[in-house]
């Protein structure tokens, strides 16, 4: 009998004006918007090889004055993912290379200053048609399930016999997902061919898993939002009235929630910009270099006395007093420079995590989350991104900054020295950027499972509430 009435519901929407434009959907919309991605994917990939090979050119023609503390000495790009393809993610807004200088990480420019209206009008990829296209069209596709029949009148007729409430129900969000799954599948797999066509790796294993699993992602998704549907059209008798239940919590949830939860941790947890943290570190680096200063000229009277003459005995002398003192606020400004790092870190942190935490109200904020993970555009790459610059700023401040003085007459001798020694001999004192990792499969199924149980969550609760009210229904 359940599969009589699975078909039955089956024919329903196949035969319905609803199913029409669903295969329209599926079938202008998932296939190009994976092509186009491809294609903009591919021209960031050789705007980062462009880049490398600028900077490693520019390197050795003109090395570096490191003696400015502003000065970039190397830079790690960020390299994109192809993963992208299906979730633009933090791309757009990730700093496109972290420049290395004496005082501090820079970040350099991101996506955003060569495309920001289209920023403001929104991304077009697979993770938006999936969380806002078809998430709205499962609430249609069953929004009437239940209060269309009240309706009409045929609930009651089909109650009468000796159909199971809970086999009704069932036959209804069985049939109805089938129908919508089905064309949904059909227009992923032809999107993947197309970009197998044009070169995307997704016989590669670390491509195929993630896919895979945002796939499934994507499904459970969908479920969700059937369930929701179903738990609406139970308990409204109306099928208008549905509808603008179903299209008001369809708003709140797709639109409002994910984006309000961040405006309200920004008023519960506000923190500085990383501009304001920059001039923080100059600051702090000019006064210390004034001490500094200070403090070598008035050795150098206790030492040497106001009259002397520079000769190699005194060149000497001026080093050894220098050395110490040049390392004594190396270490000053390296450990205050922490300090503020460590508190801008803190208040972003706790930022981000107040605005977590209250967009998973939502359900389209777990399918987000767990999209970013799974495609490497989301948090677990972009603190990736920047504790690899982290660690090369350090290597880079123990092998090369270290010996830079802010001391004028030193800097002056470390500039004729650097005038005398080839441009190849001062650009292998930089240590090259690392290879930027990308995050295991591993990690990244970690970071999503409570996005994970908690879709599953949304959909067993609204399953399970929809049955109830359906059991207890005076019909």
């Amino acid at each position: 009998m359940l599969m009589t009435l699975i078909q039955k519901e089956i024919m329903h929407h196949v035969l319905s004006v609803r199913f029409v434009a669903l295969l329209l959907m599926c079938i202008l919309l998932i296939p190009l918007t994976l092509s186009i991605s491809y294609r903009k994917y591919s021209q960031n990939l050789t705007a980062y090889q462009e880049s490398v090979k600028r900077e490693r050119t520019e390197a050795k023609e003109n090395p570096p004055n490191a003696q400015n503390p502003n000065t970039e000495v190397s830079k790690l790009f960020l390299k994109p993912t192809p993963l992208s393809v299906f979730a633009n993610g933090l791309t757009e807004v990730l700093p496109t290379y972290l420049g290395m200088t004496r005082n501090g990480v820079r970040q350099g420019s991101t996506g955003l200053t060569q495309a920001s209206l289209a920023y403001v009008l929104g991304n077009l990829d697979f993770l938006f048609i999936v969380g806002t296209v078809f998430s709205l069209l499962a609430l249609l596709f069953t929004f009437d399930a239940v209060a269309g029949e009240k309706e009409a009148g045929t609930l009651r007729i089909n109650l009468s016999n000796s159909l199971p409430r809970d086999m009704f129900l069932w036959s209804k969000l069985i049939g109805g997902y089938i129908v919508f799954v089905v064309p949904f599948l059909v227009s992923f797999l032809l999107g993947l061919l197309i970009l197998v066509g044009q070169g995307f790796p997704l016989g590669e294993f670390g491509i195929a898993a993630p896919v895979l699993g945002l796939t499934l992602i994507a499904l459970l998704y969908i479920a969700v939002f059937f369930a929701i549907g179903m738990f609406i059209s139970v308990y409204l008798d109306s099928s208008k009235t549905a509808l603008m239940v179903a299209f008001t919590f369809w708003v709140f949830a797709v639109l409002i929630a994910p984006r309000g939860a961040f405006v309200v941790a920004k008023l519960i947890s506000p923190t500085q910009t990383h501009q304001v943290v920059y001039t923080e570190k100059m600051t702090l680096r000019n006064n210390l270099t004034k001490d500094q200063q200070e403090k070598f000229d008035k050795k150098v009277r206790e030492t040497l006395g106001l009259n002397f003459h520079m000769t190699p005995e005194t060149e000497k002398s001026l080093d050894e007093i220098r050395k110490p003192i040049d390392e004594e606020f190396r270490l000053k400004f390296q450990n205050q420079t922490n300090k503020i790092d460590k508190e801008y870190q803190r208040q972003k942190d706790r930022q981000e995590q107040v605005g977590e935490m209250l967009s998973r109200i939502a359900p389209t904020s777990s399918l987000i989350y767990s999209a970013i993970n799974l495609t490497q555009t989301g948090k677990l790459k972009r603190d990736l991104y920047f504790q690899t610059g982290e660690r090369y700023y350090s290597q880079l401040d123990d092998s090369y900054f270290s010996e830079i003085s802010d001391n004028a007459l030193e800097q002056i001798l470390q500039m004729a020295n650097r005038l005398n020694n080839s441009s190849e001999s001062e650009t292998e004192k930089i240590l090259p950027p690392p290879t930027l990792t990308e995050p295991t499969l591993s990690d990244t199924l970690r970071r999503s499972v409570v996005d994970v149980f908690l879709l599953g969550f949304f959909g067993l609760t609204f399953t399970m509430m929809a049955f109830l009210k359906f059991f207890r229904s005076d019909i």
